[in-house]
Parts: C-alpha cells; sequence; structure tokens
C-alpha cells in the first residue's frame, strides 16, 4: 500500500537527520557513472514569472528509483504565498510499485540544495571566512547559510537584496539562528566583507563582475538552475582557479558554467565534477588565494538520496521495518 507523507510531518523528521553523508555519497556514485539521471524536464513561465522542474533517476542496484517534482514563482509573496512547492514520487526499483508520495511542498528540493552548499563549502571555502555574503533574501538565501555551521564558525552575514526585499524578516529570522546581520542594496557593500558567497536569486543578468571580488573568494553559484538565468559575470569563471559543477552534463546548457562555455570564456575540461572533489580533495581549494565557484543546478542523485532518507526515518519512527 502506498504510504503517502505531508509536509509537518517530513519537516519533523528531516530536523532530526544528518543526510551530508547521504548526499556526498550520491554525488560519488553520480560522478562514477553509477546513477542513471535522464535529462531535466522543465516548464519556464513568464506571467507571472515561474519555473517548474522534472528531476528523476535511480542508483544502479539500488532498491528505489524517484520522481521529482518542484516549482518556484517568485511572485508568490505578493499573495502571501511560499515561492516554492512539489513532491517527491518514491517507487521500487524491483517491482516498479509506487512505494510513497512525499507531499513535502518543495522543502526537501531546497534542503538538499542547502546540503550541497554545505558540501561545496567543506572543500572548497577558505579556512578563514571573514564574512558570508548573500544574494537574495529568500528561502535559500536563508537555509544555505544555516547549513553552512557545521563547516564555518563565521556569524557574519551580509545579505543583498533590491530595495523593496523583506530585510527585516530575514534579520529578524537569522539573528535568531545566532547571526549578526547586515543588509545592503550596493554589490560593493558585500564583496569587499565576504570571502565566502552564496548567490540564490533567480537572476537573468549578472549581479557581481570580476574586479568586484577579494582574493581567495569562493563562490557558490545556485539560483541559476535554467538556461535564461545568470547570476555571476562570466570572467569570474575565466578568472576562478577552480571551477566544480555538481554535474557537468547539466552545466553545459544552464547554470553559471554554461554562460561562460557559452561567451568562450572557459573550455569544458577545466570544469571538475564535485563527486569527483569529494573523492580527491585535493581537486578542491588548496591555497587561501585561489578563487573558486562552484556552480549547482540540482542533479536527481540528491533527491534520490533526501527522500530515501527521510522514507526510513518516518516508517522507524513509525515502528515499521
Amino acid at each position: 500500500m502506498t504510504s503517502i507523507f505531508h509536509a509537518e510531518q517530513i519537516k519533523e523528521i528531516v530536523h532530526k537527520l544528518d543526510i551530508s553523508e547521504q548526499l556526498e555519497q550520491g554525488f560519488v556514485a553520480y560522478s562514477q557513472n553509477n546513477v542513471v539521471v535522464p535529462p531535466v524536464g522543465e516548464l519556464v513561465f513568464e506571467n507571472p514569472p515561474g519555473d517548474a522542474h522534472i528531476k528523476y533517476g535511480y542508483i544502479k542496484e539500488d532498491d528505489y528509483f524517484v520522481i521529482k517534482i518542484a516549482s518556484g514563482f517568485y511572485e508568490n509573496h505578493k499573495l502571501d504565498l511560499p515561492s516554492s512547492s512539489g513532491l517527491m514520487l518514491l517507487f521500487s526499483q524491483k517491482t516498479g510499485m509506487l512505494v510513497s508520495v512525499l507531499i513535502d511542498e518543495g522543502y526537501l528540493t531546497n534542503v538538499r540544495t542547502a546540503i550541497a552548499g554545505q558540501i561545496v563549502a567543506k572543500y572548497m571555502a577558505p579556512k578563514e571566512v571573514n564574512g558570508i555574503g548573500v544574494f537574495g533574501t529568500g528561502i535559500q538565501g536563508r537555509l544555505q547559510v544555516e547549513y553552512l555551521k557545521p563547516v564555518t564558525d563565521c556569524r557574519k552575514v551580509v545579505v543583498w537584496g533590491q530595495e523593496n526585499d523583506d530585510f527585516a524578516s530575514y534579520i529578524s529570522e537569522m539573528e535568531t539562528k545566532g547571526y549578526t546581520v547586515e543588509t545592503t542594496t550596493d554589490v560593493e557593500t558585500l564583496t569587499r566583507q565576504c570571502n565566502l558567497i552564496i548567490t540564490a536569486t533567480p537572476s537573468r543578468t549578472p549581479l557581481i563582475q570580476a574586479e568586484q571580488l577579494l582574493a581567495g573568494t569562493h563562490i557558490t553559484a545556485m539560483g541559476s538552475d535554467t538556461p535564461e538565468k545568470q547570476e555571476l559575470d562570466s570572467e569570474i569563471l575565466k578568472k576562478a582557479d577552480i571551477i566544480v559543477a555538481d554535474s557537468i552534463e547539466q552545466c553545459l546548457t544552464r547554470g553559471e558554467i554554461h554562460k561562460a562555455l557559452e561567451a568562450g570564456m572557459i573550455k569544458e575540461e577545466s570544469v571538475f565534477e564535485l563527486g569527483n572533489v569529494i573523492l580527491q580533495p585535493n581537486l578542491g581549494r588548496t591555497s587561501e588565494n585561489q578563487l573558486t565557484v562552484a556552480d549547482l543546478t540540482g542533479v536527481a542523485v540528491q533527491d534520490i538520496q533526501i527522500t530515501k532518507a527521510v522514507y526510513q526515518a518516518i516508517r522507524e519512527a513509525s515502528g515499521k521495518q
């Protein structure tokens, strides 16, 4: 019988789990060609602006496969609605039967994306982080910072946004989690204070220029997950000492790497894949002076790993094996 779990139950169990190791294992399996991930299915909407992604796949010789649908509609705040929604479908890899529906309302996508940021920072961030810069005041602009706690002691955040962004809500939430927060609408106010930067916006035009960055900065770019979006000027990737993709195949057609390749700023062979960096940490940061960039477009193996972990944890909590 198919089990159905809703967002409240899912959130309660996720807060008790550390899924970072499972996600690292997933990225490694992906880079070792042990994961089947078809091309992303997506719908892009103009009025109002939004997108819906369908990501799916399976790890070879595993018990399950997963189909995920997640959407982001960026004007939902005008309707007092969250910007993201979605669900996970867990199927048996042995029989094809639908095992579970996790109506997470996009929460698991948000968490697995934030954990990917944590993993990237573990291998690529400077040892001494003097400030965490965040572009975007939304869900990822908050979760990405929160999930950095295990990998950096820095609690200083400078967040960039538009003049009409909800800075007050951001400050209130992040200060309760132990951060000091400075807000700004000026890019260089952020870049001159922060050597760990997260970009978490749906921008279609670059927000940061290469000359604005401090030496030794690491950037986790995760907002640009469709071919149209771009948060970094491609000169940044040209100057970068290390460029890492969650999926090279996906980043050829979307994200910052796609834009830099299109502009002739970099070559595909200069990009490392995250799973390989986890296996060989020397492919990551080896000097405090290096400029490093990670391009996270979101890979189905993340959805597979978090869905399995949450499903199994809920079953165990309910006494089912």
